[in-house]
């Protein structure tokens, strides 16, 4: 799968598409392939606030739980209630339906320190690599 180039990505395989000060942020297709078929997912009400690097909820599958992190700092304007009844919805479209928070930051500079599509594509790569090695 290509990943969209209007993204934002980091090393924790979270994604980010911001629009001035709001930023959606989600989980990559590579994420959702590692952990499986999910099954649950634990976000934070809004309000709450997330702090870049920091886990803001869990994603759990039928092979393990992981958490999420924040790849900027902000609040939560919304949640993705739809995930709750259909969790599942992350397996077939990580980077659309299944996004998981909408944020107001607080620290849009940040973002330029995140990767590009180009960027994340051979990050993985390289993973692969090192993991196949």
């Amino acid at each position: 799968m290509g990943y969209p180039k209007d993204r934002r990505y980091t090393k924790e395989h979270e994604w980010m598409d911001v629009k001035g000060d709001l930023a959606t942020i989600g989980i990559t297709d590579h994420a959702q392939h590692e952990l499986g078929d999910v099954v649950f997912v634990e976000l934070p009400k809004p309000g709450a606030k997330v702090e870049t690097g920091k886990s803001f909820g869990t994603v759990e599958s039928v092979k393990a739980v992981s958490e999420i992190y924040a790849p900027a700092n902000g609040e939560v304007i919304e949640v993705n209630s739809e995930l709750q009844n259909k969790p599942e919805t992350i397996n077939s479209d990580p980077h659309g339906a299944a996004w998981l928070i909408k944020v107001r930051l607080t620290n849009a500079a940040r973002i330029s320190d995140l990767m590009d599509a180009a960027a994340y594509e051979a990050y993985i790569a390289e993973k692969g690599k090192e993991t196949s090695a």
